[in-house]
């Protein structure tokens, strides 16, 4: 089982609108980190300021940075035919997913959120928010708010779970389906001949 623990900074919250600023790629066998990939994105638009200010990422850094489009094979090829691993996997997920539609490549995954796995491995904490979990494992992170440091903080979340519960609780949660929405059932009609 191979994992692709994802972070990505960006210049707001909705991927249609807003863009991908920062992306970092750690790839993990399921037992330790095997390569890595970390990049600025050009997001064609302005970052805003307060962004700027959690993130550090500012408009003149990411100027001369590839455009997504440039760097979409590389991310498509770490990503394909591995599980998508992230800290609110969704977040991430439907940036990485959308630009990669954009850049014209079909690609889907597997999703791991760290923040369930963190919940059912490492039960009873008051917070799961990545700053709060890696403090209390005692994980140092290098670069708060940054794509690299926070998928490598994320990678460790990964390994120190696999490490206390082995693979189960990650079996348990890629085998769960979403919640199917309850559709209520047809009309009934009169088949009488």
């Amino acid at each position: 089982m191979e994992f692709a623990i994802v972070d990505i900074e960006t210049t707001g919250g909705m991927p249609h609108t807003h863009g991908i600023t920062e992306i970092a790629i750690v790839i993990h066998n399921g037992i330790e980190v095997t390569g890595k990939y970390v990049t600025l994105v050009n997001p064609l638009q302005k970052i805003p300021p307060f962004i700027i200010n959690m993130t550090g990422i500012s408009d003149e850094m990411v100027a001369e940075a590839p455009l997504f489009e440039e760097v979409a094979p590389m991310i498509f090829n770490l990503l394909k035919d591995r599980i998508f691993v992230a800290h609110n996997v969704s977040f991430d997920y439907s940036f990485v997913h959308y630009m990669l539609g954009k850049a014209g490549f079909q690609w889907t995954a597997p999703k791991l959120c760290t923040i369930k796995l963190s919940k059912k491995v490492f039960p009873g904490l008051e917070r799961y928010g990545l700053g709060s979990l890696t403090r209390d494992l005692g994980i140092r992170i290098e670069g708060r708010h940054r794509a690299w440091g926070d998928a490598a903080a994320t990678a460790q979340v990964l390994t120190m779970a696999i490490e206390k519960e082995g693979m189960a609780p990650i079996h348990l949660l890629l085998g769960k389906k979403e919640p199917r929405k309850k559709i209520a059932p047809p009309p009934f009609e009169d088949d009488a001949i």
